[in-house]
């Protein structure tokens, strides 16, 4: 009888053990109270293609109405701004790119000094106090979008490399000296 306990605890915990690996791995059902929505490979797919818009259907006498391609989704630029941010966290963000440089990778560096840029300007002309508040930066801002005239592109920003990083070090040093406006 002594023997066989050592057997039973070990098959035990190998039956709790494969339930426990039966559970975890099957599919969650949506969470109704959350308002969530259970998602698959399967259906993140057929919502993709979904969501995809149609081309215009090919002329003639034999094209059909089906025969309309998808395109694909677009594609999301890693360095276009995005809006709805408070201005501290603008902020916090343009003040990370002063630990970078053009050392490594120039061309992310820029890309990502110019996103957090309109992204702060954004969230100034977007602040409660009102535009009117952030004279400085705005009118920094502006001149620096002047000078770049919308070329958002690799050689436009490295071409005006020395503007963009003293647009940023000017609004850090203006901010840091109204700590108000950002906490």
């Amino acid at each position: 009888m002594i023997r066989t306990m050592p057997v039973r605890r070990a098959a035990l915990a190998a039956a709790a053990l494969a339930a426990l690996a039966v559970s975890c791995s099957t599919t969650p059902e949506p969470d109704a109270a959350a308002g969530g929505r259970a998602t698959t490979p399967a259906t993140a797919e057929a919502e993709a293609t979904e969501s995809a818009e149609p081309t215009a259907a090919p002329d003639g006498p034999d094209a059909l109405p089906d025969d309309a391609t998808r395109s694909p989704a677009p594609t999301q630029d890693p360095f276009a701004p995005s809006s709805g941010e408070k201005v501290r966290d603008a902020f916090a963000t343009l003040q990370a790119t002063r630990t970078e440089s053009c050392a490594t990778d120039c061309s992310s560096f820029l890309g990502r000094l110019h996103k957090e840029l309109q992204e702060l300007d954004m969230a100034m002309k977007a602040d409660p106090k009102g535009p009117g508040h952030f004279p400085e930066p705005l009118a920094r801002m502006a001149e620096l979008n002047e000078t770049l005239a919308g070329d958002a592109s690799y050689p436009n920003l490295k071409e005006h490399q020395k503007e963009l990083i003293g647009t940023r070090d000017f609004i850090n040093t203006w901010m840091q000296d109204h700590p108000d406006d950002y906490r």
